[in-house]
């Protein structure tokens, strides 16, 4: 079975439905740098709604039609894939309580219609008085077996202790969250000049970012059942990862200038933390395989942020195919993994 990891949702009334227009654009945080408003594309006749951080800085792209469930189906028919996990790209980092339980209710209709095809993420606001009665709807409602989350939520990355209460339930649920990337981290004066570099660049040091803060921080001390998926392959940790790892000073040093003890550190990391491509193509394959040989086959999700790029979903799939690694490990990454981790089977 091959499975897309990352595939977004976002209802297609939001382009014609004038009251959840405005109930959305009312929710996007003005006092976190973010602006959004919606434009007609040229030729097209189609709607788009951008979303920027700060003003005049795009970060977020959605078009009408492109979440439509016959375009979706009929792009996983092109690409060969099987399944789609179904997310909200990027603007559950502001999400109001309200419009969660929107989307959530709307993803599982969409999901339910697709006849197997595709599989909804809980969207949840984890740090709202809501958060813990929002996920026992999805998961005993809605039958939602994960949940969806941002790398961080305004000013607060996921190791806050305003989000406890929820990871505290997450623990005793024993779930997996997917962690999705927001455009750039809490502190961003320094990404904005260059598109590449705040729309990619951005989202990677994000991502590392929020992954040295849950290992450093006890998260996993606290909720030891809590499997975390990172996508942008965990903002390319594996190239810093055993860096970041704590080493026991050398015997003739008389300061210690970091932390060495580390014994869980290292098998938190191992056991509690799991890494999607979104997008196998732009990483290439040497930056690709040295992923798996780091994180280990067993740790990396196959994922695409259809339909930022069609070709990331419908090329994806060979992509890892024409890696020099196993065929065991190629099964992992393009379904098993996911089968595993989202307790799927």
């Amino acid at each position: 079975m091959i499975i897309d990891a990352n595939m977004y949702w976002l209802p297609e009334s939001l382009f014609t439905d004038e009251a959840l227009q405005e109930k959305f654009f009312a929710a996007i945080p003005a006092e976190y740098g973010w602006h959004g408003h919606m434009e007609a594309l040229p030729d097209s006749g189609k709607k788009q709604i951008v979303l920027e951080k700060p003003l005049g800085s795009p970060n977020l792209n959605y078009v009408q039609g492109e979440y439509a469930l016959d375009v979706q189906l009929a792009d996983m028919d092109e690409a060969g894939i099987d399944v789609g996990l179904l997310k909200v790209p990027g603007c559950h980092e502001w999400l109001t309580p309200e419009l969660c339980h929107i989307f959530n209710v709307g993803m599982a209709e969409h999901a339910k219609a697709s006849n197997g095809r595709l599989v909804a993420l809980a969207c949840i606001a984890p740090g709202s008085a809501e958060a813990i009665s929002e996920l026992e709807f999805c998961v005993k409602v809605l039958g939602m077996k994960a949940v969806q989350l941002c790398a961080h939520y305004g000013d607060k990355y996921l190791d806050d202790p305003a989000f406890a209460p929820f990871f505290e339930k997450l623990n005793e649920l024993n779930m997996t969250a997917y962690v999705h990337h927001t455009p750039v981290p809490v502190d961003y004066q320094s990404f904005l000049a260059y598109n590449n570099v705040r729309r990619s660049y951005g989202r990677v040091v994000d991502q590392g970012l929020a992954i040295g803060r849950e290992l450093y921080s006890g998260m996993f001390d606290r909720y030891p059942n809590v499997r975390l998926v990172h996508s942008m392959l965990g903002g390319g940790f594996f190239a810093i990862a055993e860096m970041m790892m704590p080493h026991g000073p050398a015997p003739t040093e008389s300061v210690s200038r970091f932390q060495t003890a580390g014994g869980d550190i290292r098998r938190q990391y191992k056991e509690n933390i799991y890494f999607e491509t979104s997008h196998a193509q732009p990483w290439g394959k040497a930056q690709l395989e040295a992923a798996v040989k780091i994180y280990g086959a067993d740790h990396v999700l196959y994922g695409s942020s259809y339909p930022v790029r069609k070709v990331w979903l419908t090329g994806g799939p060979d992509y890892i195919r024409s890696l020099d690694i196993t065929e065991a490990e190629k099964a992992q990454i393009l379904g098993g993994n996911a089968l595993r981790v989202y307790r799927m089977a």
